[in-house]
């Protein structure tokens, strides 16, 4: 099969397009006959060496869509539409920027859909960050206020759109006010230029501040986006855009705002219900509701996906298709 493997940490010209063997699934496991692949600061944290763990040289990859080609021992049959994520893809064992990727069937999630395969491959691991962030860590409620940090990421477009879909008023950041028709496109009723303090611009919308924030940009944003918060309200730290997440010399009474709080989500393949899943490519399929825009990039072209990953060149999701 074709596959693209990262030989090392490193600049894009690290990512190659080789011909490996087809991998067997062990006890327990799925090959997945791959249609599309999204790409996620993930897999560029991985080529950049800030990933722990990781083994080279590596397929990337931490998620993938396609059908089921080889069940093994488990339930699944051969055709069946299905997803996979996370649970070590791309790190600890080879991933989905390949034409099969064989995963443990218990992070196998199935569905139907007649959407074409470009617009499959951008939801599941962004829907499942974005429904996490929402549903578990912030429990977001209708008539609340949410803001996101960092909303023309792929998370952030998909983040609002949930928002919305949950009855909430949502405010969304970008550096580019050429920007903003994207995220009202996804329903956000509040853009706001992010020139890296809008807390103020938070307040002047509402004085008490927002009820909850989705912090995607990283530690450089992170105080501000506390500071656009109410008393008891919650920050989620999600995302980390900016390539950073430590706190340096944390001082919790300092840093923190008295009464706010601070929460994270990481999440995987089980956080992310079938039903879910389903619902929205329904939706999606109906109209109903947008993710956000798609970018698409051939396997051969993954180091041009690769540094339109790193630029930010991009609104939206890009996804790689293995198929010619």
């Amino acid at each position: 099969m074709r596959a693209v493997m990262l030989s090392g940490p490193g600049p894009v010209s690290n990512l190659s397009v080789v011909e490996v063997p087809t991998p067997s699934p062990p006890p327990g496991w799925v090959r997945i006959r791959v249609r599309a692949f999204g790409l996620n600061r993930s897999e560029l944290h991985t080529r950049l060496g800030l990933a722990e763990g990781v083994v080279f040289p590596r397929v990337p990859g931490i998620e993938a869509t396609g059908v089921v080609d080889d069940p093994g021992d488990s339930s699944f049959t051969v055709g069946q539409q299905v997803a996979t994520m996370m649970g070590g893809m791309g790190r600890t064992f080879d991933g989905g920027y390949a034409e099969y990727t064989v995963v443990p069937a218990a992070q196998v999630i199935p569905f139907v859909s007649e959407l074409p395969w470009p617009a499959i491959g951008a939801v599941p691991e962004t829907l499942q960050t974005a429904y996490g962030s929402l549903v578990t860590a912030l429990d977001l409620r209708p008539g609340q206020t949410l803001l996101i940090r960092g909303g023309t990421s792929s998370v952030g477009l998909a983040a609002a759109a949930l928002a919305r879909d949950l009855g909430a008023t949502v405010l969304s950041t970008t550096r580019s006010p050429g920007r903003f028709a994207a995220l009202t496109a996804v329903g956000v009723t509040h853009p706001l230029v992010d020139d890296g303090s809008v807390a103020a611009q938070v307040r002047a919308l509402f004085p008490d501040g927002v009820d909850a924030a989705l912090e995607l940009v990283g530690t450089p944003t992170l105080p501000d986006t506390l500071a656009a918060t109410r008393v008891r309200g919650t920050v989620c730290f999600t995302g980390m855009l900016s390539n950073e997440w430590l706190v340096r010399d944390f001082y919790p009474i300092g840093y923190l705002p008295t009464g706010v709080r601070l929460t994270a989500y990481g999440g995987e393949a089980s956080d992310l219900p079938p039903a879910v899943l389903q619902r929205f490519l329904d939706r999606i399929a109906a109209g109903e509701v947008t993710l956000g825009p798609v970018h698409t990039y051939a396997m051969d072209d993954i180091r041009t996906a690769h540094t339109d990953l790193e630029r930010g060149t991009h609104v939206g999701k890009l996804v790689g298709l293995p198929l010619p």
